[in-house]
């Protein structure tokens, strides 16, 4: 677990700048990003612990430095707490009984002998061809993916006149560590494992994607967009912090 580190020596002792677009301040290293877009300095914590340095065009290093320096209590409070989160849910056993997500609810796995596809959700059971047991992982991939598609695409229809947008449309992949991201050409991409979270914590991952078509970044103006289409979502941005590492072991 990280802690503040505490230090006397100068700005310049304390931070230097790496070559391209990095920054290092002590044993914190950014990636810097200029926005034209941007009127103000904002440091993120990204879910694979990155930290982005974002800030207007013609920040001197100098201010950059003075306010990494200003917020590093925030930086270590905010890396302690994902080292805290981030421990790894372990891998599914595709054995009869084991459970798996759909919507937040759990469903129990049954192999079976035939049925007319390799995976499908009937009677409150997955059920997993025998045959199709070296491919499992796959085929609930693939099956997770369809799924999802359709409910978020129905759950962005569902946000776009509430929240003044259109949308190009929806794409489902891997996103790898984000749950999802607004793409050029206003295109919303999900990662698949979106459809495994609770349906009213799916639907904040949807309306925060919606907002990043008004607001590229996570600046007030952003945050108020999100309250105005579903005021408590705090609550829905807390649980997703806490629990969302629980879904991630497919």
């Amino acid at each position: 677990m990280l802690a503040p580190v505490k230090s006397t020596a100068t700005l310049a002792d304390l931070a230097a700048s790496t070559p391209g677009r990095g920054l290092t301040v002590d044993d914190l290293h950014f990636a810097v990003r200029h926005s034209s877009r941007r009127k103000t300095m904002q440091i993120t914590v990204e879910r694979n612990g990155e930290l982005v340095l974002s800030a207007p065009p013609g920040v001197s290093t100098t201010r950059l430095r003075e306010f990494v320096l200003a917020k590093r209590f925030w930086i270590y409070t905010k890396l302690a707490e994902r080292d805290r989160l981030q421990r790894h849910a372990p891998r599914k056993q595709f054995v009869g009984g084991e459970g798996f997500l759909y919507l937040g609810r759990s469903y129990r796995l049954k192999l079976v002998d035939d049925q007319d596809v390799p995976l499908k959700l009937a009677s409150g059971r997955f059920c997993l061809r025998r045959e199709a047991l070296p491919a499992a992982r796959d085929h609930f991939i693939r099956w997770y993916a369809e799924r999802a598609r359709a409910w978020l695409s129905s759950r962005v229809a569902d946000y776009e006149t509430r929240m003044e947008v259109n949308p190009a449309g929806v794409k489902v992949q891997d996103l790898g560590y984000r749950w999802g991201s607004c793409g050029k050409g206003d295109w919303l991409y999900f990662h698949w494992k979106a459809i495994l979270l609770p349906a009213r914590i799916a639907e904040y991952v949807v309306v925060h994607e919606i907002a990043h078509l008004h607001e590229p970044h996570h600046t007030p103006a952003f945050w108020l967009r999100v309250e105005r289409a579903m005021p408590d979502y705090a609550q829905r941005k807390d649980w997703l912090a806490e629990h969302g590492i629980d879904v991630e072991g497919i």
